[in-house]
């Protein structure tokens, strides 16, 4: 097995989710690498199938490994077989749990799962087609039994394929406000890997010293057309100024963005809406909206807010995918004013943005 780098002791590459990024410096710097994937969990595993990690020489720009599959247990020892793979070639599955050859190695939550590993050369035509998918916003999907693969929206896995991983464009959200509840969402919306915008109209030149986060001083309706708004897209209108509300609402109510979330007392929704039903909106374009914004966890400093409608977002795109009833879809914005309550919330006397 080829010798490499041990794994940093501190696993920050872990907190990649999204390897086409990694991909990308890779392919640029003229590097192959090992493309690993989950292919099968049995048991409950920490990761769903189609995580994947990328392991490269440590020469590429932006690290030599990303992503993760069990948050220690694996890891090791799927980077040795990953440097074996680089060298050699070799497709290969992994087998971690029941029926492992390697029973020393245990998930600790006992789970059975399959990794298969794939060499992957800069000018891999699959690679270019994924990589062009993700700059485009396009979905597609990775098909490979290790040896010959594919990439193209809607492919089918033949036979003796090992993978067919979907992939859908990054998810967008544009935050539109300036005050530090805006700037927190914002930022752990690019933490959490969100190709981000702040939306401040006639705002300072500069914009916030955030990493990771675009800047627009435009109006919602043209800064939107501007950055782009699609499915895969979340707008999050949070600020404390009637007429940018309503102009951010008309931008975003009809446009293609899977939820939009309006900050505010839920006794002012009603005056933000209002002029949009007289203009004559439908009321399915309210279908999508989040009012008052954010899951009901009964706080209301800048963090606890942020982490209340970044979790939102996830929680509804999960939703939509897995078919769970488990969290609501977005609401019509008649259903969207009743109180929702929590025992946190009982309990603190508040509600999450109830804000003036």
């Amino acid at each position: 097995m080829s010798v490499r780098e041990p794994l940093p002791e501190w696993p920050l590459f872990g907190m990649t989710d999204d390897v086409r990024p990694t991909l990308r410096q890779v392919r640029e710097a003229g590097l192959s690498c090992t493309l690993a994937t989950l292919i099968a969990v049995e048991g409950g595993g920490p990761r769903p199938v189609g995580t994947q990690m990328v392991f490269a020489p440590k020469s590429a720009r932006g690290g030599s490994v990303a992503g993760y599959f069990s948050g220690g247990c694996v890891e090791s020892d799927v980077a040795d077989h990953a440097a074996g793979c680089l060298a050699d070639g070799e497709p290969r599955t992994l087998v971690y749990g029941e029926g492992s050859p390697w029973p020393d190695i245990q998930l600790l939550c006992g789970a059975r799962i399959e990794i298969f590993l794939e060499r992957v050369a800069p000018d891999d035509a699959a690679l270019s087609e994924l990589l062009a998918a993700h700059a485009e916003r396009r979905p597609t999907v990775w098909v490979s039994d290790g040896v010959t693969r594919h990439c193209a929206e809607g492919l089918s896995p033949w036979p003796e394929a090992r993978v067919a991983r979907p992939y859908e464009p990054t998810p967008r959200l544009i935050v539109v406000g300036g005050d530090p509840t805006a700037l927190a969402i914002a930022q752990l919306g690019a933490q959490s890997e969100f190709e981000t915008t702040l939306v401040r109209p006639k705002g300072p030149p500069v914009g916030p010293p955030i990493p990771g986060v675009g800047y627009s001083r435009a109006e919602p309706l043209e800064a939107f057309a501007d950055i782009g708004v699609d499915p895969w897209t979340a707008i999050a209108i949070a600020t404390h100024d009637l007429e940018t509300d309503r102009a951010a609402l008309r931008a975003a109510l009809p446009s293609a963005a899977s939820y939009v979330g309006l900050l505010g007392a839920r006794r002012r929704i009603a005056d933000r809406l209002a002029p949009l039903r007289a203009d004559g909106a439908p009321e399915s374009a309210f279908g999508k909206l989040r009012a008052p914004i954010g899951l009901d966890i009964g706080g209301k400093a800048p963090w606890e807010v942020a982490v209340s409608v970044i979790g939102e977002i996830m929680a509804i795109r999960y939703a939509r995918e897995s078919g769970s009833t488990s969290t609501r879809s977005p609401t019509p914005a008649a259903e969207a004013l009743t109180p929702r309550t929590t025992k946190a919330s009982a309990a603190a006397k508040i509600l999450t943005s109830d804000e003036s």
